[in-house]
């Protein structure tokens, strides 16, 4: 039986911490500055056109001194202020500015403290923002649509293994929200459904999408947006209704995972005491990996590694005899099992159901 090692799949690597603060506050200070650009725009206007058109009529319609239009931003600033600089003209025309840049000081403050406090006042807002920021600077990373207890566990694994994350959800509980801050997430607080979500959480730019809610009409339609969107992302749907898995499957090109069917394996492993993997489907043939304790009156006790390999056609890729040793990744040929040991094995599925059955049995 020929040996193989075990390889560790290595995920991207990160940008350093300190430029993803950088590009952080770049991206929120657009956004912020998004919520002011109205008032800021009307205050940019007044000073600068503003000034730019009294200088016109001061000096081509009036007797007055001729003024600089360096100096009129300042100018314009101190008749906001109600401190100017200049005498009061005696022309309509130019009166007028006096009386307008006095209101539109009053409307811009007033209008970006209204929008300061709904800011502070709605936090939840502020927060959304800030972790769309967040999101918005992430690269060939995965998309979790649905952050229930699978959708938790799936964020959870995948930020374990290094892997860049981004959830999304209409609403998460507290504690939630909590553990995907723990776990560096943004959260984009929205529906999957729609478009501006699945932007917001940079779909364009992720490796994956993993629709992960408990409805499956719902996973379907996220699937259907997200292909829409972007036909060229790995998508993983997770499915109770086995047809409806096949079907999605079919026609939309993407990655089924039925709740019964990842349930079973467990459930008829646990019955017998071993513990089954999902099954792996490669040119058509099934094969499992399963973590199995050896029997004192097993086959298997008494034999060696290489035999047990080449009588059954299966591959030993873990032994942990105890004792307090570590567990042995792909061991020596000559290496005998006892009952007792636990051993991990990878082999066509009914060649592993039948290793099982025997196990149990004590047959050989």
């Amino acid at each position: 039986m020929p040996h193989h090692k075990l390889v560790e799949a290595v995920p991207l690597g990160k940008p350093s911490r300190q430029l993803r603060v950088l590009r952080v506050g770049w991206h929120d200070t657009r956004a912020l500055f998004r919520e002011f650009r109205k008032p800021l725009f009307i205050f940019v206007l007044a000073i600068f056109v503003g000034g730019y058109i009294y200088m016109k009529l001061n000096n081509d319609w009036s007797d007055n001194d001729a003024l600089n239009y360096v100096d009129m931003p300042y100018i314009m600033l101190a008749l906001m202020v109600l401190e100017a600089s200049i005498d009061v003209p005696n022309e309509p025309y130019l009166i007028i500015f006096w009386y307008i840049q006095p209101l539109l000081a009053v409307y811009i403050v007033g209008r970006g403290a209204a929008d300061f406090l709904r800011l502070f006042i709605n936090r939840e807002e502020r927060r959304s923002a800030w972790e769309a920021a967040v999101a918005s600077t992430f690269k060939r990373h995965i998309i979790v649509v649905g952050i229930g207890h699978t959708g938790m566990r799936i964020t959870r694994e995948l930020s374990q293994m290094g892997f860049e994350v981004v959830a999304i959800d209409a609403g998460v509980s507290k504690e939630s929200h909590e553990a995907l801050h723990g776990l560096d997430v943004p959260l984009i607080a929205g529906d999957g459904r729609q478009e501006q979500a699945l932007e917001a959480a940079g779909l364009g730019r992720a490796t994956a999408v993993v629709v992960a809610t408990s409805d499956d009409h719902v996973n379907l339609e996220v699937t259907m947006r997200v292909r829409d969107m972007n036909e060229h992302v790995r998508v993983v749907t997770r499915m109770w209704d086995r047809r409806l898995a096949q079907q999605i499957e079919r026609f939309f090109g993407v990655e089924v995972l039925s709740a019964s069917d990842l349930a079973a394996p467990a459930f008829a492993g646990a019955a017998v005491g071993a513990e089954i993997t999902q099954n792996l489907h490669i040119a058509g043939m099934e094969y499992s990996m399963i973590r199995l304790v050896v029997r004192a009156d097993s086959f298997m006790d008494g034999q060696t590694v290489e035999a047990i390999q080449e009588n059954e056609g299966v591959d030993i890729v873990l032994l942990h005899q105890g004792n307090g040793s570590s567990p042995d990744v792909h061991p020596r040929g000559d290496i005998l099992v006892r009952g007792g040991d636990t051993i991990v094995l990878f082999a066509h599925h009914d060649r592993i159901t039948e290793l099982i059955g025997r196990n149990e049995s004590g047959g050989r």
